[in-house]
């Protein structure tokens, strides 16, 4: 019901120019209402520039007295010479409304005296709140800006048919963000739009369910636009069921009485955006209307003033204009691919969620593609050709009106505006729109290469980072490690990392990551229930279905058995981790083949939250990434191959185990010098020759590593093969050195030293020894004296005529014998060496150890004589007779 109050404005300071007034019906839909009524007047009276601030107040002011209240509104908006004064009024006066002065919170939305009045503190020139014996009032005075006289803007009154279109009741969420970015208030219809009751979300940071349509290093983030004084557009908001609610919305920061700042936030749904959205400051002139004494530019003229200096921007602001140029319900705007076969959504108003950012649509004829997109088309009614605009399949649109976007007779897009009844649209309308379309398609070229150009430096960058990390390591868990870590979340929100040991293998799900720890054991849970994706070796990103399905699936039967329709939920399987999983991956999902040397080592499989798309160049990123990716991946495979292979042969070279010497103890610790090495040019071994004999030996080929290793390999056989055949000490040796000269350029300077081993009956052991250049053995006495047991002998390997000599001792009850090869004597400490010298004092310590204590008293002091890792292989040999055992 429209009308006069009445009001006395006789008190008032200014004069009363002009007035409207309107009672809205205590219900929800009368906020919307309202909204609409204070825009249209203000628009009318050409007052646009507050009209923004009025709609917020207003609509706070009417949900207190419709809703909260639960009466009906007056409203009476009445124009002055200088401002323009708005006063709500409802039929509660009991309640209490705190006075200007009172130092009250304010936080609580649903709060009569509450975010209204803060908004009022915040926004208004002057306010107030007045009493009589049938209304409470609820005022709020702005101030006009100084502008020219005659400047004004009005939307016209529409048919019913051509006013915004809403979904049921309008609901209006008001959300208020403290200083660090969490939620502090949630009114009712945040509630029922997102499904997430308040005390679930108080304190939690709202961009845990913000679906921000951010790429990185483009356009404003959700942090940044929370800060901002002012912000209006479009996101989504994940809500409880793990899909996404695009949502039109308008921030305005604000701060308490203690000076502390928040954000307060209106959210509707994107397709109800009018009740929110700022309107034109200007109508778009026809074309043809521009005058040669007011020249303008015709860009400036369609987008308004200033432009928007963003991509996003620019695009969003085309879109609602072009919407409003043709009063249409809904526009959109796609731009080309390089190659012109796809378009791809960057911009929508009006249309439902299903219409994804960055969703991509074929170009060329056929169904389900766009094939009027290189000519302007008109669209009578949509039924009759579905999927003529396969954008619009679905959202019960009737008419629509397309044009292309051209740069130098090259396609870079689509511009389309569309109504939901049939024949709305001509040719006149096609023309005013390829009219516009013509004066912005360079601006969004130029902007989309901007946008392209900031990307693949910022890709070139990412690249040349990750081929670092790559290379900087072979081991393959670390690498799979790595290859998540640096695509989440830069391209996408998880990631899987499926392998193939072998051809025949199955894919196996080897790592997984989310940007939320949280969700990491949900996510793999989802993942090892559904079959992986097949290991196609095609390159390039293909679409995977199987996840969303998966997941959408499993929330739909948790919230039946939550509802008790399906078997009753299990301890630890809550629904809470189900809508969760859900959300994390019911957007889009694609995997990548991971191709390495002409064959498919695994997929990498990257996601996004629900409703989102990949953009192409992101998808262009992560397959040069997966590249690089596979190749690491496939260079640690064979690295581990290689180094199992070597340790396998490495082990082969040492004896598989010392044999149990009658009345002799006998210990080894042997240390192979670099990285992965297990065997070197050092080397030990003990076996049995006859029944009572035993050969020992000990060598160090000249060198280190795999080289030194072979001729390790080829003394140990030789050893035993000869000693086993009858030969003595010195036959062994001068064979073996003719083996060694026989191996031409690849033989090796051979020090040895090799001995045959009798115990006696009387506990004592006999020896026959041969020290071919070897560091001679010592003997440590029962006394504690230590003394060289053999003399020096040329070295195997250097000449072809050796004429060797053996040594017979005996090691007497409780007589240590020591064998060491040269990297323990040689071990250095800047100019200091440890030597002979210093080994027989070591040696003299040992008095009444075992051969294994002996043994590792050694090694203790050579590692604690440097502090650097040792640079060459050490052995050391300890054989101790211990004597006959008393009963």
């Amino acid at each position: 019901m429209v009308g006069d109050l009445g009001v006395d404005t006789r008190t008032r300071s200014s004069v009363i120019t002009a007035r409207a007034a309107a009672t809205f019906d205590p219900v929800g839909r009368s906020v919307a209402t309202a909204r609409s009524f204070v825009r249209d007047t203000l628009q009318g009276w050409g007052f646009t520039d507050i009209v923004d601030d009025a709609v917020v107040l207003t609509s706070e002011l009417v949900t207190n007295a419709v809703v909260h209240a639960g009466t009906a509104a007056d409203v009476l908006c009445l124009r002055s010479e200088d401002a323009v004064r708005i006063e709500v009024s409802d039929h509660y006066p009991e309640r209490e409304i705190p006075l200007q002065q009172s130092a009250v919170n304010m936080g609580n939305p649903d709060r009569e005296g509450g975010r209204g009045l803060q908004l009022c503190a915040a926004l208004a020139t002057r306010w107030g709140v007045d009493y009589t014996p049938t209304q409470k009032q609820v005022w709020f005075q702005l101030d006009l800006p100084d502008r020219s006289v005659g400047t004004r803007a009005a939307g016209p009154a529409l048919p019913a048919e051509m006013l915004p279109l809403t979904d049921g009741r309008v609901r209006v969420a008001v959300v208020q963000i403290d200083r660090v970015g969490a939620i502090s208030a949630w009114n009712e219809d945040a509630e029922e739009l997102f499904g997430y009751a308040a005390e679930q979300v108080t304190g939690k940071p709202l961009t845990d369910l913000a679906a921000w349509p951010h790429t990185p290093g483009t356009s404003t983030g959700i942090v940044e636009a929370l800060r901002l004084s002012r912000w209006e557009g479009s996101y989504g908001i994940r809500g409880s069921d793990g899909r996404v609610t695009p949502v039109y919305a308008s921030h305005l920061r604000v701060r308490d009485a203690d000076g502390e700042p928040s954000t307060v936030c209106l959210l509707v749904r994107d397709d109800e955006r009018a009740v929110l959205q700022t309107p034109l400051r200007g109508p778009a002139p026809e074309p043809g209307t521009l005058t040669e004494a007011h020249p303008t530019d015709p860009f400036e003229v369609f987008i308004g003033s200033p432009a928007p200096d963003d991509l996003d921007g620019l695009l969003q602001r085309t879109v609602e204009r072009a919407r409003d140029m043709l009063d249409g319900d809904a526009a959109f705007l796609l731009l080309a691919t390089d190659d012109e076969t796809e378009l791809e959504v960057r911009a929508s108003t009006g249309l439902p969620s299903a219409r994804q950012r960055f969703a991509r649509v074929p170009v060329e004829a056929g169904p389900g593609r766009y094939g009027s997109a290189r000519m302007p088309a008109v669209h009578e009614d949509l039924t009759v050709v579905p999927g003529a605009v396969p954008l619009l399949s679905g959202t019960g649109m009737r008419s629509v009106v397309t044009v292309p976007l051209k740069v130098e007779g090259r396609l870079t897009g689509s511009l389309g505006v569309a109504a939901e009844s049939p024949d709305r649209y001509s040719n006149e309308e096609a023309l005013r729109l390829q009219f516009a379309a013509d004066r912005i398609a360079l601006a969004v070229e130029s902007a989309r290469l901007g946008e392209l150009e900031r990307l693949r430096r910022g890709s070139l960058s990412f690249l040349v980072e990750a081929s670092d990390l790559l290379a900087g390591t072979l081991d393959r868990d670390q690498t799979l490690a790595l290859m998540a870590q640096m695509t989440v979340p830069t391209l996408a929100t998880w990631c899987a990392v499926y392998t193939i040991a072998d051809q025949s293998s199955e894919p196996y799900l080897s790592y997984v990551l989310h940007e939320d720890e949280e969700r990491i054991d949900g996510l793999k849970a989802l993942l090892s229930k559904i079959a992986p994706p097949d290991p196609v070796p095609t390159p390039g990103a293909r679409v995977w279905a199987a996840p969303s399905e998966a997941a959408h699936q499993a929330a739909l039967r948790t919230s039946m058995r939550s509802l008790g329709l399906g078997e009753p939920l299990s301890l630890g399987s809550g629904i809470g981790t189900t809508l969760s999983t859900a959300s994390a991956v019911g957007g889009e999902t694609v995997v990548l083949p991971l191709v390495a040397r002409n064959r498919v080592i695994g997929m990498l499989t990257l996601g996004k939250p629900s409703d989102e798309h990949f953009r192409q160049e992101i998808l262009e990123l992560a397959e040069d990434l997966s590249r690089r990716a596979a190749l690491a991946l496939d260079n640690a495979r064979l690295y581990s191959e290689r180094m199992a292979i070597s340790q396998s042969l490495q082990r082969s070279l040492l004896p598989p185990g010392l044999p149990q010497v009658p009345g002799v103890e006998v210990d080894v610790i042997y240390r192979a010098a670099g990285e992965g090495n297990e065997v070197g040019g050092d080397f030990y071994d003990l076996f049995p020759i006859r029944d009572g004999a035993y050969g020992f030996a000990i060598g160090d080929v000249c060198g280190t590593g795999p080289e030194a290793a072979a001729v390790t390999g080829l003394a140990r056989h030789a050893l035993r093969l000869l000693a086993r055949e009858g030969f003595g000490g010195p036959a062994v040796l001068e064979r073996l050195n003719a083996a060694i000269l026989d191996e031409g350029a690849r033989s090796r300077f051979l020090t040895l030293l090799y001995g045959e081993l009798w115990p006696q009956e009387d506990g004592s052991a006999v020896l026959k020894i041969v020290c071919a250049g070897h560091p001679l053995p010592l003997r440590l006495r029962q006394d504690g004296t230590v003394e060289p047991y053999a003399e020096p002998q040329p070295l195997l390997g250097v000449m072809e005529d050796l004429e060797l000599y053996e040594q017979t001792m005996t090691l007497d009850p409780g007589d240590v014998l020591l064998c060491v090869t040269d990297g323990v004597t040689e071990r250095r400490e800047g100019t200091r060496m440890l030597g002979d010298d210093g080994l027989a004092d070591v040696l003299t310590t040992c008095t009444g150890l075992t051969a294994g204590a002996v043994a590792a008293r050694i090694m203790r002091a050579v590692e604690r004589f440097a502090s650097d890792a040792p640079s060459d292989d050490m052995a050391i040999l300890a054989m101790r007779v211990p004597g006959l055992q008393k009963d």
